[in-house]
């Protein structure tokens, strides 16, 4: 038993699964959605945007300034800009000096999940969410999507800026910090539905019953 539980706790068996879920991706629907926008936008003979990391870091983070408040999204109210700066990048570790004019938000909120192509549809709800997706002057986008306490309401956030290419919404070591519940694009962070925390739980668990059973039937 002694060496089940040393398999568990290994150091090297957590930066084993950090290491992949740095590196595998192939389910982020924040990256999904920004395809889809700038596939949309393309096709409208406009330019493709390019996908910060930070900026899109900095869309969840502005999602979670709503505190699962999916009502306040429809009345229009949205966080103090002062938060960018003093709240936002800190908490993505995102420098400070290198925060670039936000030029368009598009948020939505929806009790069930969605497909991503199903929230670019919700988020292009009028003429002025089209306006703010054909917007010239934009340069960068960054997504970001997360539910409430491992549920609905699931919100969805892209922010557009028009900073400079690797030089806007900079990264402290060039890597937004990851955080949960929820998930941001660029971040080359595999996210499934939203509900990655619940279903990284679950494999753990799973992973521990596996490893105990292992160690009643050798008799460890």
């Amino acid at each position: 038993m002694a060496m089940v539980l040393w398999l568990l706790f290994s150091p090297f068996l957590f930066l084993s699964v950090s290491a992949n879920t740095q590196t595998k991706v192939t389910d982020n629907p924040a990256d999904e959605l920004v395809a889809a926008l700038n596939a949309n936008r393309t096709a409208h003979k406009s330019s493709a945007l390019t996908d910060n990391p930070g900026l899109a870091c900095i869309a969840l983070q502005y999602i979670k300034a709503y505190q699962g408040d999916c009502k306040a999204v429809g009345e229009a109210k949205k966080p103090a800009d002062s938060e960018f700066a003093e709240t936002f990048a800190p908490d993505c570790g995102v420098e400070a000096s290198t925060l670039s004019p936000i030029t368009g938000r598009l948020l939505g909120c929806q009790s069930k999940y969605v497909k991503p192509s199903e929230a670019f549809s919700m988020l292009m709800k009028n003429e002025k969410s089209l306006e703010i997706l054909y917007n010239k002057n934009h340069t960068e986008v960054g997504a970001g999507v997360t539910g409430s306490d491992g549920g609905g309401p699931y919100f969805w956030c892209v922010l557009f800026s028009n900073g400079k290419h690797n030089s806007s919404f900079v990264a402290q070591g060039g890597v937004a910090k990851i955080s949960r519940p929820g998930c941001f694009s660029g971040a080359n962070d595999e996210c499934s539905g939203a509900n990655d925390l619940s279903r990284l739980h679950q494999m753990w668990l799973y992973a521990i019953t596996a490893f105990v059973a292992a160690g009643y039937a050798f008799g460890i």
